[in-house]
């Protein structure tokens, strides 16, 4: 009996989940920012991380996976982190949202499950890890932790699904003992994680020496080296990429020669370069993949990709610069308001770009009717 597939409209409705949260944690930013925005009436400063991190970015990746696996319980996952993240806009750091962005996590291990009975390898291993890393990190909230703690294990997460997934697109051209380094690196990276939360003193460097160790195999693996070269949209994804690969260079080197942080303008700066500067990059480079495979519905590449993307990279640079760096108030603050537009430039020339596209395919699609010719 042949698996029944994920309807469109479901699909939708689960990734409007996910783009709520979204919006929800750039608001948040804003607040943190400083600006003289109106203010909710629940704590929502208190949940911009897990909002952006488990309500946004794991959303859209237990959404993938569950197209991917091709069966309707699978939507449970990104359902169950889409509705978590809901319910911390609605209250705060809750219970039932921590519980809910938590049974997202165990949900995507059962359909990497399924997917492992379909395809072992080190790849999937890669993603299997980052969703442990998820669980981790939603437990560790539970049981007391601050957010600042569990930053380690949500930056893991973030790092090894993506890591596994340019790993399943390089494996055909990896180099001699090019698995055996992306597993010594991966290792290396859980490891870290781990010991951050038994020896923070010691684990945030470990920690740090994971992270470079990644990008070090991303950098010299990844097939965006040969694909910067290309033109359109194989370019463009290579740019998005390469450029995500250098900040999350910069947040390994701050780990590994700083010790841990939980506060201040170097936790901000390790923070943001990591869940910007890197996570943002890959969101943008893969979106014109990733969202026709989940929406079936295309996104054509266009030039204006890169307007965000300048955006994103350039007020980054001034927030972690000018802002955490020389210590200018005025450079944080503008650095971080430009962090938030980009995402939204972003955001909404995706969603013009797919309403003229399924326009377009709308008017094509018509037959104009056969008029008998006049004699």
């Amino acid at each position: 009996m042949n698996p029944r597939p994920i309807a469109v409209q479901w699909r939708l409705s689960v990734l409007a989940a996910g783009g709520f949260a979204l919006v929800s944690g750039l608001y948040a930013a804003l607040l943190l920012l400083g600006l003289p925005v109106p203010a909710p009436h629940v704590p929502l400063e208190q949940v911009h991380g897990p909002l952006m991190v488990l309500g946004f970015v794991g959303t859209l990746v237990a959404l993938e996976r569950a197209v991917a696996l091709g069966t309707r319980w699978a939507l449970l996952a990104p359902a169950c982190s889409g509705a978590g993240a809901v319910l911390l806009v609605l209250t705060g750091p809750s219970l039932p949202g921590r519980l809910l962005l938590m049974l997202g996590s165990v949900l995507l291990l059962l359909i990497y499950q399924r997917l492992w009975w379909r395809q072992p390898g080190p790849a999937l291993l890669a993603q299997v890890t980052g969703a442990l890393s998820w669980y981790a990190a939603t437990l560790l909230w539970l049981a007391g932790l601050s957010v600042p703690e569990i930053v380690p294990w949500l930056a893991t997460f973030v790092v090894a699904t993506i890591a596994g997934e340019r790993l399943e697109l390089a494996h055909l051209t990896l180099p001699r003992h090019g698995v055996g380094w992306f597993l010594a690196a991966l290792g290396m990276l859980t490891a870290g994680a781990t010991a951050t939360a038994l020896w923070p003193a010691v684990g945030a460097y470990l920690f740090g020496v994971g992270l470079l160790a990644t990008v070090a195999w991303l950098v010299v693996c990844d097939v965006a080296r040969r694909t910067v070269r290309a033109v359109g949209l194989p370019r463009y994804v290579a740019v998005g990429l390469l450029t995500g690969y250098a900040w999350l260079a910069l947040a390994g080197l701050l780990w590994a020669g700083a010790g841990p942080v939980t506060g201040g303008p170097r936790y901000d700066a390790t923070l943001h370069l990591v869940f910007l500067g890197f996570t943002m990059s890959m969101i943008f480079a893969h979106a014109p993949v990733i969202l026709p495979a989940v929406l079936r519905r295309p996104l054509p590449y266009g030039p204006w990709l890169y307007a965000p993307l300048a955006l994103l990279h350039t007020t980054l640079t001034i927030r972690v610069l000018v802002g955490d760096v020389l210590g200018v108030p005025a450079g944080w603050r503008w650095g971080g308001v430009g962090n938030v537009l980009a995402v939204l430039v972003f955001v909404g020339g995706v969603v013009a770009a797919l309403v003229r596209a399924a326009r377009r395919r709308t008017r094509t699609s018509v037959v104009p009717p056969v008029v008998p010719a006049v004699r």
